[in-house]
């Protein structure tokens, strides 16, 4: 048996040991605090494979901690949540490529045609809502496999629709019940992988979410170019059907309750009974009473860090969501483009968004190792935030740039510098926000980071609700302009967040949650 920090048969929280005065990740002082520990029965901290860095969480014996997988079952489970967290974004922007010849078909102004877009994006953030809460009460996997399930039954239902109104119905249901891998993917991450892994994790997990909205209408556009505008969901569907084999084939249920001593754990009996959720229904008395995890999420908003993360996520993200959904509009609009010409173009975003994501893979874990070197160990949350700072000055260039582009028909390859600039700001921001809500409230990640994708489709339904009115009364310059000017008040909501953000937490304390 190796030793571990234990407390009466279960293993100490490193990461809430002392979690509102920030992590140490220092191994020395780590083990020199347990040692004064009366009610700690093994007192050495296990480190990672490099031999130095302190595991937090550190991880039990019990074979069923999650912690404990080996490192390629845990990557196979962090690329089946990736991919599956892809899916709800691409499908929603089909809709902006295929609106077009819908409203050929259906005899409707493109912008009436628009609405099931935006309600599409809406129900994202509303499914969240129930994803959260239910993976507490039923169980991660039985929520994440009849979620997706049914996101299937209704991708089959909106490729075979032949009127709008029942498109419009499926892409609701479907927009609802695909975003649970989105909604729900920071929950895995938390369950399976350690603190110092976390940045890295969710920049891949991040980095499919960033990545849906725009290569999902690159390839609808070619297809629709040649093809009925069914084709794409047609494709979407099966997409949807390879996360429902994947989810079965390849998934677990990840939530461990290391609270619960190890002789109380729930024996693990058949994966099957995992799957629908039977097993997990059996043992419910050990987790949160559904009342209480229909509440878990109202509490979570109710701390102010979370509250001041969603508005700055959405003050900077709904713009990519607005922009994306009405972009083929105005590249029609202000260009002239033909379908072809615009999946050519979505290559720019897709571009940024790898540049983003490479680029994020060592800043994130660069500014930890920076904040820790010269706070002798010692790391706060609030550090993430610097990552910000980075990627405002890309956010407010890019909108200011392109809403020039659009209304002073500049070349359409500084549009698409403009549009690149915004979205590699965008995903440098995004796993920055995300990394500094899981590290402020380990014990919630899915309701934290729950409301920040509510934040980005809610505001994003908005933005595509209006934004093609707004361009076409006000002009492109003062409408983008004002986006990057909102980029630049959540500028001043994260700032306020680094310097009050502590002081925040320790007021209010930790969620008050059953189990996490």
């Amino acid at each position: 048996m190796s030793e571990t920090a234990i407390i009466r048969d279960h293993v100490i929280e490193l990461d809430q040991l002392a979690e509102p005065e920030g992590y140490n990740v220092d191994p020395d002082y780590l083990q020199s605090g347990l040692k004064e520990r009366e009610d700690i029965e093994f007192n050495t901290v296990e480190p990672a494979s490099d031999g130095h860095t302190p595991l937090v969480r550190q991880p039990t014996d019990h074979p069923n901690d999650p912690l404990n997988w080996s490192s390629i079952r845990k990557h196979m489970l962090l690329l089946i949540i990736s991919y599956t967290a892809f899916l709800p974004d691409s499908g929603s922007a089909i809709g902006a490529i295929a609106l077009v010849p819908q409203s050929e078909q259906w005899d409707m102004p493109p912008d009436d045609v628009l609405r099931a877009q935006a309600g599409s994006v809406a129900m994202l953030g509303v499914g969240g809502l129930f994803v959260v809460a239910f993976s507490v009460y039923f169980g991660r996997f039985p929520v994440l496999f009849w979620f997706t399930l049914l996101a299937f039954l209704t991708a089959v239902w909106s490729a075979a629709v032949d009127s709008f109104n029942s498109f419009f119905i499926a892409r609701m249901f479907n927009a609802f019940f695909s975003t649970v891998a989105q909604a729900g993917g920071l929950m895995f991450i938390k369950d399976v992988f350690f603190f110092h892994e976390y940045a890295r994790m969710i920049n891949v997990w991040g980095f499919a979410i960033i990545l849906a909205p725009y290569l999902g209408p690159c390839l609808a556009a070619f297809m629709v170019s040649t093809q009925d505008w069914s084709l794409p969901f047609w494709v979407y569907t099966i997409e949807v059907g390879l996360a429902v084999i994947a989810i079965v084939t390849g998934m677990d249920e990840t939530y461990y309750d290391r609270q619960t001593p190890i002789s109380l754990q729930p024996p693990r009996k058949s994966r099957l009974m995992r799957l629908i959720g039977i097993e997990q229904f059996e043992s419910r008395h050990l987790r949160s009473t559904f009342r209480g995890a229909l509440l878990r999420p109202i509490q979570a908003l109710l701390k102010v860090p979370v509250f001041l993360s969603t508005i700055y996520y959405m003050a900077t993200f709904s713009w990519a969501v607005g922009t994306n959904s009405t972009l083929a509009v105005f590249l029609i609009q202000f260009y002239g483009f033909e379908l072809k010409q615009i999946g050519i173009f979505y290559f720019t975003p897709i571009v940024a968004a790898l540049l983003g994501n490479l680029a994020g893979y060592w800043l994130h874990d660069l500014i930890v190792e920076l904040y820790t070197k010269r706070h002798l160990g010692r790391f706060e949350p609030e550090a993430r935030l610097w990552a910000g700072w980075i990627a405002t000055p890309f956010l407010i260039s890019g909108l200011v740039l392109l809403g020039f582009c659009l209304q002073r028909s500049y070349h359409y390859m500084l549009t698409s510098i403009a549009w690149g600039l915004y979205v590699f700001g965008t995903m440098i921001a995004t796993v920055g926000v995300d990394a500094y809500v899981l590290d402020s409230y380990p014990e919630g990640p899915g309701e934290v980071v729950m409301w920040l994708t509510a934040a980005r489709t809610v505001g994003g339904f908005l933005v595509t609700l209006f934004e093609v009115r707004w361009v076409q009364q006000f002009g492109a310059e003062v409408c983008f302009g004002i986006q990057g000017g909102g980029c630049a008040v959540a500028f001043v909501v994260l700032v306020i967040l680094q310097i009050y953000g502590k002081r925040l937490r320790k007021w209010q304390g930790p969620l008050p949650f059953k189990t996490q």
